[in-house]
């Protein structure tokens, strides 16, 4: 690209003479008729031609310079990311008012909701008192029965029955000992001295449930332990007394579920008439023997 020339200044209109009159007095004022800057050189010396000349070459220099500089390449990918995040922040800005919003009005709901008053009362409130019966002239009561109904308790969780090899010794606590065989129980106490109970020799019935009870003991503590028989899903044994105490006996089983087990348990002295019930799995009672003395010396044996 060719720069622009300087301009030159416009030739001045010679002049008619060096008088004053009106000709020479328009010479000398270097503004127009219509009082712009006359254009060229007001001074005598030729400084504001000079002066142009510089910018003219100044801009031309400018221009080359300019043409030969090459732009480098658009940041297209730091533009898109800057957009990116200018979006999420007036995203984010945008759901924080949202919020702010919501909670405002929310809370002005809560503000504006109106409260009823309460009645005025006139003194305290009456106490609910519950219906008594009035004896009426048969000797009855007026007021009808109340019932309150109460669901019965879920059955106690069945006794893990330990399984035990045909002669091995089990140590049942306090010098005691109990073990199975075929034949069925035996057992022996502090003394040494060994019981057993049957169950071949006719007394019991295997196709049937049933418990058997036996007892010795002294005025330490009473060892109680029977036989049960008659089914393959026996949950638990427990002994009662008359006053209601409950001792939940311990099980034992030869391997084969043969139909017939040992339960065993610790008793007091002064527990007095202990009964075995027998119970199955589920919680139904299978078989219960009447109330013995218990706690004497001595041994008592209770069977079916």
């Amino acid at each position: 690209m060719t720069p622009a020339s300087p301009a030159t200044p416009p030739d001045r209109a010679p002049d008619s003479g060096s008088g004053s009159g009106d000709e020479g007095s328009d010479a000398a004022d270097p503004t127009g008729d219509d009082g712009s800057y006359a254009a060229g050189p007001t001074g005598g010396d030729g400084s504001d031609a000079a002066d142009l000349a510089t910018a003219a070459d100044l801009r031309a220099a400018f221009a080359r310079a300019a043409f030969d500089v090459t732009p480098g390449p658009v940041p297209l990918a730091a533009v898109r990311r800057a957009g990116r995040a200018h979006r999420r922040r007036r995203t984010t800005a945008f759901s924080a008012l949202s919020v702010l919003a919501v909670a405002t009005a929310a809370a002005a709901v809560v503000v504006l909701t109106p409260v009823r008053p309460a009645p005025p009362s006139s003194g305290p409130e009456p106490v609910a008192v519950p219906p008594t019966g009035v004896p009426s002239a048969s000797g009855a009561s007026s007021a009808p029965a109340v019932r309150t109904s109460q669901e019965p308790p879920p059955p106690p969780a069945p006794t893990p029955i330990k399984v035990v090899a045909s002669g091995e010794r089990v140590a049942a606590g306090k010098g005691w000992k109990v073990w199975l065989t075929k034949e069925g129980k035996h057992w022996t106490g502090p003394d040494g001295y060994e019981n057993s109970r049957s169950v071949t020799d006719g007394n019991i019935d295997l196709g049937s449930p049933g418990v058997s009870h036996q007892s010795e003991g002294d005025a330490k503590g009473v060892f109680h332990s029977g036989v049960y028989y008659g089914t393959r899903t026996a949950g638990r044994v427990e002994l009662r007394n008359a006053a209601g105490r409950t001792i939940v006996a311990t099980l034992l089983e030869l391997p084969g579920k043969p139909g017939w087990g040992v339960w065993y348990a610790h008793g007091g002295a002064k527990d007095g008439e202990m009964s075995p019930v027998l119970y199955d799995r589920s919680g139904a009672r299978l078989a219960e023997l009447p109330l013995m003395p218990a706690g004497d010396p001595g041994s008592g044996d209770q069977n079916p």
